[in-house]
């Protein structure tokens, strides 16, 4: 997905009065319903899905050459809506990252990976965690085997 020129013009420029927001969705089959929070003060609604607007913390997901990328997410825990939810779930929770301009919601600027929620930790005032994806070279290749359980006409 390209950057649209309006966001590459905002970004080279001193000052740009464009406002940069991100969306995570965070969903799991536990879950009563997907959470969907925008670090902004008012909602937004975005490609008619309406983003909560909720105080959040998030390290984008860096890129190093010999790792997957690895992002942290600090969300406040001010109403304790999705700490509970968060903790009522027994397997990592997805979460997926957009940015937008709040200028122009429906045009997602980048999209990061759908990560997974992990070492998810939480204190009075925040819920924590790590957004990692799986990591696909510690896989089994193939993923099965010729043996002679599996394929016994083969031997």
């Amino acid at each position: 997905m390209a950057i649209t020129n309006t966001t590459k013009q905002a970004a080279f420029v001193q000052d740009t009065d464009e406002i940069f927001l991100a969306l995570l969705t965070i969903d799991h089959a536990d879950l009563s319903s997907t959470i969907r929070v925008v670090n902004n003060n008012v909602d937004i609604t975005s490609n008619s899905n309406t983003f909560t607007a909720f105080p959040f913390r998030l390290q984008l997901p860096d890129q190093k050459p010999d790792a997957a990328p690895r992002a942290s997410l600090i969300i406040d825990n001010v109403s304790r809506e999705i700490a509970q939810a968060i903790r009522s779930i027994s397997t990592p929770a997805t979460v997926l990252i957009q940015i937008i301009r709040a200028g122009d919601p429906d045009t997602i600027e980048k999209t990061f990976a759908t990560f997974n929620l992990r070492n998810v930790r939480w204190n009075a005032s925040s819920v924590s965690g790590d957004l990692v994806l799986e990591e696909m070279e510690k896989e089994p290749f193939p993923a099965g085997e010729f043996s002679p359980a599996e394929f016994p006409s083969m031997f």
